[in-house]
């Protein structure tokens, strides 16, 4: 049968730890975005036990361990163009004119949902420390047709 969608796991600002909340409700997807902050190579270690991880560098990762992270990357699954930085302040392209289905990012620890132009905007918060009295959380986003259909998942 035919897989006709498939679920991102949105993840950021672990600073080295991976709650077992997080790992069960990433459990069900088929590939995890990391926006950075991840902390310790054993995060992604963890992650990738569970579905093909992309993670970007965060402003925390650093040593040996975080050499290889891209600061950016650029994700294409499902027809849609997914692009993913730590820090949304330093995006410094025209997401709607590069193609870009959603932007995809971390460091605030808060989570968030808007779209402009056409284009999503997504920050899961903080997996392990959450700010503004918002509770640890991911996202999942449901990608089917071209669409997405992001939802915040909370790890309380």
């Amino acid at each position: 049968m035919h897989k006709t969608s498939l679920t991102a796991g949105i993840i950021s600002d672990t600073h080295g730890a991976l709650p077992l909340s997080a790992i069960k409700a990433l459990s069900c997807t088929d590939l995890i975005i990391h926006a950075g902050d991840i902390g310790k190579p054993a995060v992604l270690d963890n992650l990738q036990k569970i579905a093909p991880v992309f993670p970007v560098k965060g402003n925390m990762d650093r040593g040996e361990w975080a050499v290889k992270i891209p600061y950016k990357e650029l994700i294409n699954k499902g027809g849609v163009l997914l692009y993913v930085l730590h820090d949304a302040s330093n995006l410094d392209l025209d997401p709607a004119a590069s193609g870009f289905s959603a932007v995809i990012s971390g460091h605030t620890h808060r989570p968030l949902i808007e779209e402009h132009d056409g284009v999503l905007f997504i920050n899961p918060g903080s997996a392990v420390q959450p700010r503004g009295n918002y509770p640890p959380s991911i996202v999942l986003l449901t990608i089917k047709d071209k669409y997405l259909d992001p939802r915040f998942i909370s790890l309380a």
